[in-house]
């Protein structure tokens, strides 16, 4: 098989989305009010949307997707290509420099 590329990669993710976005409005007509009040605020913190010092990390991007295709005019392929590649290309932070588990010390 062989290697997908970034572009591949998000028109995939893209995809998966739309079709998430497809039940989403299936649930919404049945029961109006559903997105709003129930999917939205749990959807915003699987995004870690409100986490402001948070970076963006490849298990937020299905998340950041779907909330894109709830609105006008969905994820722009352009930009989800862009953060793909810079998410892939980020390397690891190094554990061994981090302070013991359950450590206070916040120097």
């Amino acid at each position: 098989m062989e290697n997908f590329s970034s572009k591949q990669l998000a028109e995939l993710l893209i995809g998966i989305a739309r079709a998430q976005q497809v039940i989403v409005e299936a649930v919404e007509s049945a029961r109006p009010g559903f997105k709003m009040t129930h999917l939205t605020p749990v959807l915003h913190a699987a995004a870690k949307l409100r986490n402001t010092n948070h970076v963006a990390t490849l298990t937020d991007l299905p998340a950041r997707l779907l909330l894109q295709c709830q609105g006008r005019v969905g994820p722009d392929i352009e930009l989800v290509v862009r953060d793909l590649e810079e998410m892939l290309s980020a390397k690891p932070p190094d554990m061994s420099a981090a302070p013991e588990v359950g450590s206070l010390d916040m120097t």
